[in-house]
């Protein structure tokens, strides 16, 4: 028993610290440039009331990646990742044409 639950203890301290340094890189990872290929081609910009209301017009005031249901961050970061740009964070006050409103 004593050998299971040492197995537990020490499975769960490197879950724990991989969960922890993984945080940690999406915190370091770049953020997403208006001038990025993908960016252009989802009309992503970082503040989301600089968005071009002509040429996309499904977009609503009070959209912004924060409240998307990609944006993984929490909605108090500045930033957060997003599966749109993978490997890089989107501004929390931001918005592109994937916006998906959260549920």
């Amino acid at each position: 028993m004593k050998s299971s639950r040492r197995t537990f203890l020490i499975t769960s301290i490197g879950v724990a610290s991989t969960f922890a340094l993984s945080r940690q890189a999406f915190a370091d990872a770049p953020k997403v440039a208006e001038s990025d290929p993908t960016a252009q081609a989802l009309g992503y910009k970082a503040d989301a009331s600089k968005v071009d209301k002509a040429k996309f017009a499904k977009f609503v005031p009070g959209q912004e990646c924060s409240n998307c249901s990609f944006f993984q961050g929490k909605p108090t970061d500045a930033y957060g990742p997003c599966p749109m740009f993978a490997g890089k964070q989107v501004a929390s006050k931001g918005w592109c044409s994937a916006y998906n409103k959260k549920a």
